[in-house]
């Protein structure tokens, strides 16, 4: 699957400066419609190391309402998240109707880095494919909107990336030792991501693989499908004048009478829109 991929896909400046302004200001006024239709949406980012992730996640938020989206970067799980099932931390960080929650790498650990580094049995590792599966449907079955993207470099430009990011202090950080031993096992993670590609893509939560070698590209595929997903999944023609326009919040609740003549008992001026 992923040998098909077109790697040699690429935007140059000018058209990645205006893909981006367009996809980006759409993404804002959905992250409304997706509040005033009070749907939970999950975006999952998976992908080879340095393919990416954080600077398509950057683009993708930028201009997202700071109280509606959370980011959650997932690391080997640790004190109590350790001693419990694995999809137990992410069920706690699902988010409220009408918010996003991002994950820069997820549950799909178990099938990938746990599966090639023995970190799961392989009993517990061929079931995971299944759980997910269940858990992914038991989140649209509750209206969420699931988006979930592989971003797919080639093994050169990895290690272009990370000669790159050796290279320069204010990158180095990014670089471990981790990274290089995983890069070793190339082909043992090739097989894991096919499998879970194939195994765990579904018509209600498919994955978009997505051609990083160019991280204009990327970016704009990553933002181009988060409005397609959206728009479609709330019937939101994006074309039209009434998707620019941001949806009214809900009527206040008018104050009962009870509460009217308490606040007159009390001396509190009740404003006259609300007798």
């Amino acid at each position: 699957m992923l040998e098909i991929i077109d790697l040699t896909q690429k935007l140059d400046k000018d058209q990645y400066e205006q893909q981006l302004d367009l996809y980006q200001t759409q993404v804002r006024l959905l992250g409304y419609h997706l509040y005033h239709q009070q749907r939970p949406c999950v975006i999952v980012f998976e992908g080879w190391d340095a393919a990416g992730k954080g600077g398509a996640i950057n683009r993708l938020t930028a201009r997202l309402d700071a109280r509606g989206f959370v980011v959650h970067p997932i690391a080997a799980p640790r004190g109590d998240d350790a001693e419990k099932h694995y999809l137990w931390r992410f069920w706690r960080r699902l988010p409220d109707r009408g918010n996003i929650a991002i994950f820069d790498r997820s549950w799909y650990g178990r099938v990938m880095v746990e599966r090639v580094e023995g970190f799961a049995r392989p009993e517990e590792w061929q079931r995971a494919y299944q759980e997910i599966r269940d858990f992914e449907a038991q989140l649209v079955d509750f209206g969420t909107i699931i988006l979930k993207f592989w971003l797919h470099i080639s093994k050169d430009e990895q290690l272009r990336r990370f000669e790159d990011r050796q290279s320069r202090p204010n990158k180095a950080w990014k670089l471990t030792d981790e990274d290089w031993r995983n890069r070793d096992k190339w082909a043992e993670y090739e097989q894991a991501v096919e499998d879970m590609l194939i195994k765990t893509t579904t018509a209600q939560a498919p994955w978009t693989i997505v051609a990083a070698n160019d991280k204009y590209f990327e970016r704009v595929q990553v933002l181009h499908t988060v409005v397609e997903t959206l728009s479609a999944a709330m019937h939101i023609d994006m074309s039209s004048d009434a998707a620019l326009r941001v949806p009214s919040h809900a009527a206040p609740a008018s104050v009962p009478a009870w509460a009217i003549k308490e606040a007159q008992r009390l001396g509190i001026r009740v404003p006259d829109e609300s007798i």
